[in-house]
């Protein structure tokens, strides 16, 4: 029995055809004429408003009429005129038999490996919107299709939302090709696989999932497949449409799908038996099954002596907790239990609030709300006004606020320690789900006390152990206990002691490190090399 929650199906054809373009629908199944006048007026009125549509006539071989025909701003013309055009003018060739000289071109004229010959009107459509180059020759009931899209790229840099003080700069841009490349080049190895699949029934967006044939579970990868053949959409834009669309949980508010821009960060889930799925376009890599405990980890922690990478890792642990948390408890303290607050800090924590208008929960939800639109401001601003609107808002209306008599200084410091807090979790997407969940704890605190923070806290632990990330539980391996994986959770264990992959994604090979001298202590170099000399 599979390990692995399966979906159920639900694609039609019937929705795919609504779905689908209608001018391709109309030319399903239809060939192309054998005449060259025709081909050439069907697609000029069906393409005639488009400004950087485009066809050229030649004579091939320089005795038969020819057309080819393309998008400007999709295609390489110097390719178009060097490497087609000019040899199908230039070579000599008396062919009796048109219907042959397709396969001719591909054997002998050009040199294109991404060459093929086409027959269906509606695969031409969508090949040429896809910045392909099609060549009709007079007579011939077939045409070629020739890739030769180019579009502009940036460079590979380090990504923005992931940074790293120790580790390779290098992160995923939107070409699907690089991105591939990007794997492969730490990955040489023939059992990493790469399958091509295209999602979006007008957008065609190719989409690929990765794995090692050797270590991923024959069972994840097939259910991967079959969560994104399932996908019925007119199109998709980035691979967050996908991360939606293939989680066991949609109504969950917690990311159940890793995504990353970091290749090493995908090479390193790669290698425990996970999936990876690229989408061209997207700059960022999804990786199925998640744990929770993955969201607070960077692969920079295994760049560091684990001592020092597991310091930080429970500081990450503190923060996390300390954003959900702090403000609710600093209401309930004041509100309901303020003989909790030890006695000589009772003036400190009440002195500021004697001319407050407001209750603290209100004092508390303000201060916050006013953090959300700030923080959301700075980051939709230009860069560099981003960071001085951050700074102005923090000083400027901070103080102002403290003065002016609407917030207690012991609150902004309160709320200050919050959002610092949210920032030390790595992972951007399981940072939004706690900064939602704190308004609900704020309310809940503002209501029932420490109570109201019990339940808050014992529904949010309840809905993480009900969760499943292709069948993996949520937050493995706490729950099911799994003592050999607590030493990569909280804390990162000596990589000698790391001689197994996760066992809760069902690895084909177990092992993925041989017998390593743990203490080299005895080991002296210098009585070494005077025992060579004598």
């Amino acid at each position: 029995m599979s390990p692995f929650f399966k979906k159920s199906n639900h694609n039609t054809d019937q929705t795919l055809r609504y779905l689908e373009s209608k001018i391709v629908n109309e030319h399903k199944n239809k060939p192309i004429s054998g005449s060259l006048e025709d081909n050439i007026q069907l697609l000029k009125n069906i393409f005639e408003k488009d400004l950087d549509y485009s066809f050229r006539r030649f004579e091939l071989f320089n005795q038969i009429p020819s057309a080819i025909i393309y998008f400007q701003s999709l295609v390489d013309k110097e390719k178009i005129n060097q490497d087609i055009i000019k040899l199908l003018q230039e070579h000599r060739m008396v062919e009796e038999n048109k219907d042959k000289i397709p396969q001719y071109i591909i054997e002998n004229v050009l040199y294109y490996n991404d060459t093929t010959t086409v027959k269906d009107m509606s695969k031409i459509i969508s090949a040429i919107m896809q910045g392909k180059a099609v060549v009709f020759i007079d007579g011939c009931l077939e045409a070629l299709e020739l890739d030769v899209l180019q579009l502009e790229k940036r460079s590979i840099d380090e990504p923005d939302t992931e940074r790293a003080v120790r580790g390779p700069r290098d992160g995923f841009i939107e070409q699907l090709s690089i991105n591939i490349s990007l794997l492969r080049y730490r990955l040489p190895i023939p059992e990493f696989r790469v399958e091509e699949t295209e999602v979006g029934v007008r957008t065609k967006t190719k989409v690929a999932v990765c794995y090692i044939e050797d270590i991923a579970n024959p069972a994840l990868v097939e259910e991967v497949k079959q969560r994104i053949d399932a996908i019925e959409i007119d199109g998709i834009l980035d691979s967050g449409y996908i991360e939606q669309m293939i989680e066991d949980n949609p109504k969950s508010p917690f990311p159940q799908v890793i995504n990353t821009e970091r290749p090493t960060k995908v090479v390193g889930n790669l290698l425990e038996g996970r999936v990876a799925i690229l989408m061209n376009g997207s700059p960022s890599a999804l990786v199925v099954p998640a744990t929770f405990s993955q969201f607070y980890q960077t692969t920079e922690d295994y760049n560091e002596h684990w001592v020092i990478s597991s310091f930080v890792r429970i500081f990450r642990i503190i923060a996390l907790v300390f954003s959900l948390t702090f403000s609710s408890i600093y209401i309930t303290f004041i509100s309901f239990h303020p003989e909790l607050i030890p006695a000589k800090y009772v003036v400190a924590a009440t002195s500021g609030r004697h001319s407050i208008p407001f209750p603290v929960m209100f004092e508390v939800l303000m201060m916050e709300l006013s953090m959300e639109v700030l923080r959301e401001a700075s980051v939709r601003m230009p860069q560099q006004v981003g960071g001085a609107l951050s700074i102005v808002g923090v000083l400027v209306v901070g103080q102002a606020a403290v003065q002016a008599g609407f917030v207690s200084p012991i609150t902004v410091v309160i709320i200050g320690m919050s959002t610092i807090g949210s920032f030390a979790v790595p992972s951007y997407n399981a940072a939004n789900t706690f900064r939602m969940l704190r308004f609900a704890l704020i309310l809940l605190a503002g209501t029932l006390g420490l109570l109201g923070i019990a339940i808050g806290l014992m529904v949010v632990v309840n809905h993480m152990l009900s969760l499943r990330s292709f069948g993996v539980p949520y937050i493995a391996p706490y729950a099911p206990l799994n003592i050999k994986a607590l030493k990569d959770s909280i804390v990162r264990a000596p990589f000698y002691q790391l001689k197994k992959r996760p066992q809760n994604i069902y690895p084909q090979d177990q092992t993925r490190m041989g017998e390593m001298v743990e203490d080299h202590t005895d080991y002296n170099f210098l009585e070494e090399r005077k025992r060579e000399k004598r």
